[in-house]
């Protein structure tokens, strides 16, 4: 379930990103630009964006960046992050 984008309230579907990656780095890249392309543009509510991520057994420190623009945009729009950590396959 890597990224669900849903209205809180309602639980209304508004997108789903990364079907295939469960990688954090590349999940954030994914949000940061959906971000910028539509959610800038939702009129202000309660909003969730439920990153599904695996942890990376070979991590060693870094992962995603969550930039300041992208936190702003979450914050005019009122939408907040969930983090949901999955166990991985392997």
């Amino acid at each position: 379930m890597p990224i669900n984008i849903y209205i809180e309230e309602s639980g209304e579907k508004l997108d789903w990103l990364c079907d295939e990656h469960w990688d954090l780095p590349i999940q954030i890249d994914a949000l940061e630009t959906w971000l910028k392309n539509k959610g800038k543009s939702l009129e202000p509510s309660k909003y969730v964006a439920d990153i599904g991520f695996d942890i990376r057994k070979d991590a060693k420190g870094g992962g995603g960046v969550l930039n300041s623009e992208s936190m702003g945009i979450m914050g005019k729009i009122g939408m907040d992050v969930y983090f949901s950590e999955y166990p991985s396959n392997e």
